[in-house]
């Protein structure tokens, strides 16, 4: 006898991956890592300092984040600015400066080791070309190729997915031209 369901009816859950279903461990174990870290410092150091060091770290990591921004600003207006001939500026690791200087203002111990970390050239060069390589393999493996034809695609296909070919043409019409519009019908 059948209660009415089937197998086959049953809805499909898609499988969750794994960053996403550790993530929230992960995120669990640094803020209690980051905590009994807090408290050693206390204990050794006094209460006193590790407010000292988390406001140092919070004075520091805005006047960092500031900075980076105002860079990455620069370097946008250059690219922009009309009749400029050449490549276009590199970020110049303002994005990672700027993430240094945000895990400088969180409030801990390791947020503020990998946010010094992040200040040096060297390992900015590093983590720039780790992310850069992990960014493309992940494109890779869709369906788009890379980030630049994911854009080619979505700027020349329609929503029907046809490929739209030809060019916009601004036609400047005179007084004496007949407005646009739908014409009369042609007689025999």
């Amino acid at each position: 006898m059948t209660t009415g369901t089937s197998t086959s009816s049953r809805s499909f859950r898609p499988r969750r991956s794994r960053l996403l279903t550790l993530l929230p461990l992960g995120v669990a174990a640094w803020l209690v890592l980051e905590i009994w870290l807090l408290l050693l410092v206390a204990n050794a150091a006094g209460g006193f300092t590790v407010f000292l060091l988390l406001a140092i770290g919070v004075v520091l990591g805005g006047v960092i984040v500031k900075t980076a921004g105002r860079r990455a600003f620069q370097n946008l207006g250059e690219t922009l600015r009309p009749g400029r001939s050449g490549a276009a500026p590199s970020a110049g690791g303002n994005g990672l400066m700027m993430l240094g200087g945000v895990l400088l203002m969180l409030p801990g111990m390791i947020s503020d080791v990998v946010g010094l970390l992040l200040l040096v050239p060297p390992v900015q060069r590093l983590v720039g070309r780790t992310a850069e390589r992990t960014l493309d393999r992940t494109l890779r493996r869709t369906p788009f190729g890379s980030v630049g034809d994911a854009f080619q695609r979505a700027r020349m296909h329609r929503h029907d997915g046809k490929v739209v070919q030809g060019e916009v043409v601004d036609d400047e019409r005179g007084t004496d031209s007949p407005p646009p519009g739908p014409r009369p019908p042609l007689s025999r």
